[in-house]
């Protein structure tokens, strides 16, 4: 690296390399490099003109809260208070009264990032996370908006969107210069993109770019885990901003970068407006957002998982959880059925079941392919509406708990078996692994470290809930249905296993002899 930034410097620099290029040799190389050819479409001398038109429509959002601070006073000052010190004043006073302890204090708190303008009245859109509380719920306290030419506004919140990280505000005004959304299914890998935002609250900053990929997704689930990938500069900052086509358009709003320092190393990730504009019409018209649901679980069927159900990796996903009562329950999807195509279109890793789902019609009946057993057969299912984060966060228990499992009791020796010990679910052990009442399967009490099971992630405490779709009680089930998986030329198994509160999942685990 030392290397290669000493010749980049002699360049810029005007070093040798610089001179040679200047003389008649290096003008006769300039006339016939592909650098001197004419440029083509898509490939512009400049972008200045285009920058000059756009920037003042793209706005500088900041925001200010003010949070609770406990503080604890000084120990000594408190000593001398209570035992009447000399010349000692009370500090503040917290709830304790004059008796001191934990004062409570506020601080005042804020983010930056940036926005655009859509429309000539003053509705401006940025990302739902700048305009998020200091602790990730609710609202702040002032959202102020500032144009290129400084003037500064006080915004007032029309709507938001967690789900698609989207917002809409609203600034009091007339003949503001906006901008408006194109057609992001259109875009291709290497169009040239612009992207113009407030990194690290420098102001109206522009760099530019090639779009990198499409479809990109970074966590592998959920209804907008599909951004439009871009080389363009974009950092802490620029979040909220537009990311523009080569007609001034926007096709995506810049949300994230993928980075080992914080900084951008050219993996900047943008919401495509195809995804977003409904989202902010839906806003603009004072309505949530409309989004389809079933009320299943997935997760990509990977190198793990696939073998034990003799299907090509990639090529769908498995369901892990059903919701009672759902569309998908009422229309006979079951866990452990493996999604291959929604609606007609193919479920992919750039294509997930959650996307179509939810980009689908609340009220639409749909056909959806699935492999149950071997056998691929079609379901048909009424899309619903997707309910509030807050209510899946209810259905699914709130999140991935970790139990902790209580010893004692009538429970009998464990079984050893995919370096599990194993005992059945009692009572007792569901109330110490924090499972509802309602669990069923097996316990897992200890975990061999250097087993495939302790490899894969499986903890003391898990529910084994079945094995290759199979209901287990007891862990004599799990051994029998091991050994015919193994009878069978398997050379896993898959474990459906739920920890805690959270949602079950499944997991592949070797049964190579051990």
């Amino acid at each position: 690296m030392r290397y290669a930034y000493g010749v980049a410097m002699a360049l810029l620099l005007g070093g040798t390399a610089f001179s040679i290029a200047t003389g008649p040799v290096g003008a006769q190389v300039a006339q016939n490099s592909p650098s001197a050819m004419a440029p083509r479409p898509g490939a512009p001398m400049s972008f200045a003109e285009l920058s000059a038109r756009l920037q003042p429509a793209v706005v500088n959002i900041s925001t200010k809260q003010r949070v609770p601070v406990r503080t604890q006073t000084d120990p000594f000052e408190e000593f001398f208070r209570r035992f009447g010190g000399p010349n000692v004043q009370p500090g503040p006073q917290g709830p304790q009264g004059p008796q001191g302890g934990i004062t409570p204090r506020t601080r005042e708190t804020g983010s930056l990032g940036s926005g655009f303008i859509i429309s000539p009245d003053g509705y401006v859109v940025t990302n739902n996370h700048l305009i998020t509380g200091a602790t990730g719920t609710g609202t702040v306290d002032t959202v102020t908006v500032t144009l290129t030419n400084r003037k500064e506004y006080t915004a007032r919140i029309v709507g938001r969107d967690a789900t698609s990280d989207l917002a809409l505000l609203k600034i009091d005004g007339n003949n503001f210069p906006y901008v408006t959304f194109g057609d992001s299914t259109r875009s291709r890998v290497g169009d040239w993109v612009i992207a113009i935002g407030n990194p690290y609250g420098l102001g109206g900053t522009v760099t530019a770019g090639i779009i990198s990929a499409l479809h990109r997704g970074i966590t592998g689930v959920g209804a907008y885990d599909r951004y439009i990938q871009t080389d363009a500069s974009i950092n802490m900052g620029n979040s909220g901003g537009p990311m523009f086509d080569l007609n001034g358009n926007v096709i995506g709003i810049n949300s994230a970068l993928i980075s080992p320092t914080g900084a951008s190393v050219g993996i900047g990730l943008a919401i495509p407006a195809e995804l977003a504009k409904p989202v902010i019409d839906s806003l603009r018209r004072g309505q949530r957002p409309q989004r389809g649901y079933l009320g299943i679980s997935l997760q990509p069927l990977d190198e793990n998982i696939a073998p034990t159900l003799g299907l090509p990796k990639d090529s769908g996903e498995i369901v892990r959880w059903v919701q009672p009562g759902a569309a998908a329950a009422r229309a006979g999807i079951q866990p452990g059925d493996v999604v291959v195509r929604v609606n007609g279109q193919p479920v992919t890793p750039d294509q997930t079941a959650s996307y179509l789902i939810a980009n689908t019609q609340v009220g639409a009946r749909i056909p959806i392919d699935i492999i149950r057993d071997g056998r691929q057969t079609r379901i048909t299912a009424t899309v619903g509406q997707r309910p509030t984060e807050e209510q899946l966060a209810a259905l699914t228990g709130g999140g991935e708990g970790e139990g902790t499992v209580v010893g004692g009791g009538s429970v009998v020796a464990p079984s050893q078996v995919l370096g599990l010990s194993l005992q059945p679910l009692t009572p007792e052990l569901a109330r110490g692994a924090r499972l509802p009442a309602s669990a069923r399967g097996v316990i897992v009490v200890a975990v061999d470290p250097s087993s495939d099971a302790a490899e894969e992630g499986l903890q003391r405490g898990d529910l084994v809930m079945s094995v290759n779709r199979q209901p287990v009680t007891s862990p004599a089930q799990v051994t029998a249905a091991v050994e015919a998986a193994r009878r069978a030329g398997r050379t896993s198994v898959l474990l459906l296993v739920k920890r805690g509160p959270g949602p079950e999942a499944f997991v592949a685990v070797d049964i190579a002899a051990r």
